[in-house]
């Protein structure tokens, strides 16, 4: 049963704890990336037989695969998928930024390009359960961005096949690449390439605790989005809210992994008691009831502030991943919120809105990174160079000035390189 703290009777230390996983993998990870660096695609074949259990005879999904895929989906669910996207594409194409020039002194030209990552590499999950929502949300910003070459790496069933769901998006996001591998492993190939697979400039997207490990150590050969944690949400509910609705939603976000935290703060001990009651009515109506169950027992926690402003202040502190605004007049306090992955405002705007359809990226900072970090975006698939012309009578009027400053430094070559050109 979750926990109910009241936050004026209880340590701080109790209501801001969170669970970290236990699981030192870093030796393992380490082993990994390791063998894959020194033996390619030999070790990739290797490791899908140990942890697929599958015998593969190529790691590239063929086109024929990607075909088939699509007539084994839905007819319904490619529309959804087809909406969802258009909805992702519309919200992050206003996301892209501009190249800008300044010329406004005479002899003086200053500059930024933004240019897209040559190749993206997106790691896309496969485990307990298939996120073709993942494949959407990760490739098509790197397609808005424009990248050259976006590929996708997930682990194979025991039959050494992808999931059609996750194909039927890949077809939908335009990804140019899929290969059959999963773990560590795959993000041992991106970073350093094998033989089938190639290296890549960024790897997103979210994994287990080997993956975010992986992408850990592989940082600095590759960029990364980030280092994702288990999945969060934080509700701040006002005392009129439905207590269904929001033992739903906590579940939502329950139901992903029995690391997953799920915590409500709210204005009402009888609104606590009464989504604690309900989660009990509903946990057991889940198919994945036993993880559900789990984390609610293990991570889930109801407080109970004073008013919503204390709310709101508790929120902040932890910086939830999804932070659920379920409160009338939900825009009079967005300005007061500092610290979230993704805000859904109000009390018709479940999270599962953003997971699946609504535009705004999923893939999101966890673990209260969001104080410093920001959701998916355009701009993890863009770098910035910048560029500076001096003519020779622009470089005459600051060089003297480039010069006093290099010698407060100490660097004398600095201050000779502006002025050699002058006294010439």
């Amino acid at each position: 049963m979750i926990k109910i703290l009241k936050y004026s009777e209880v340590e701080s230390k109790e209501i801001f704890a969170r669970i970290n996983p236990e699981d030192n993998v870093s030796d393992i990870v380490a082993e990994i990336i390791e063998n894959v660096k020194q033996n390619g695609d030999k070790a990739i074949f290797e490791y899908a037989k140990k942890f697929d259990k599958a015998d593969l005879k190529s790691l590239v999904v063929t086109k024929e695969e990607i075909n088939e895929a699509l007539t084994l989906v839905e007819p319904k669910f490619l529309e959804i998928l087809k909406k969802a996207s258009e909805n992702i594409k519309k919200f992050h194409e206003k996301q892209v930024r501009n190249s800008f020039i300044i010329n406004d002194t005479e002899g003086i030209v200053m500059g930024q390009k933004v240019i897209p990552v040559d190749r993206a590499g997106l790691y896309v999950p496969g485990g307990t359960a298939a996120y073709p929502s993942t494949v959407l949300m990760d490739a098509i910003p790197a397609k808005i961005a424009g990248c050259k070459e976006v590929v996708i790496v997930t682990p194979p069933n025991k039959e050494g096949k992808i999931n059609p769901v996750i194909l039927a998006a890949s077809f939908v996001a335009g990804v140019d690449k899929i290969f059959k591998v999963g773990g560590a492993q795959a993000i041992a190939a991106l970073a350093y390439g094998t033989e089938t697979i190639p290296k890549v400039d960024k790897i997103v997207g979210p994994g287990n605790a080997y993956v975010a490990e992986a992408k850990k150590q592989v940082y600095g050969k590759v960029s990364i989005d980030m280092i994702a944690g288990p999945s969060e949400i934080l509700i701040v509910a006002d005392k009129t809210s439905n207590p269904k609705f929001i033992a739903a939603d906590l579940l939502s976000q329950a139901e992903h992994d029995k690391m997953a935290s799920a915590v409500l703060v709210c204005d009402s001990d009888e609104l606590a008691k009464k989504v604690s009651d309900e989660l009990e009515i509903q946990i057991p109506l889940l198919e994945r009831c036993d993880i559900a169950r789990e984390s609610i027992d293990n991570n889930g926690k109801i407080i109970v502030a004073e008013n919503l402003d204390v709310a709101i202040e508790i929120s902040n502190e932890i910086a939830p991943e999804h932070l659920e605004l379920c409160v009338d007049n939900p825009f009079d306090y967005l300005d007061s919120i500092r610290h979230a992955g993704s805000i859904f405002m109000g009390k018709n705007c479940p999270e599962a809105l953003g997971d699946y359809f609504a535009g705004p990226n999923h893939t999101l900072p966890t673990s209260g990174t969001a104080k410093f970090s920001s959701p998916l975006s355009v701009d993890d698939f863009v770098k910035k160079t910048q560029y500076t012309y001096y003519t020779k009578n622009a470089l005459s009027k600051v060089a003297e000035d480039v010069e006093y400053f290099a010698k407060k430094e100490g660097l004398t070559a600095h201050a000779k390189s502006a002025v050699i050109r002058i006294k010439e």
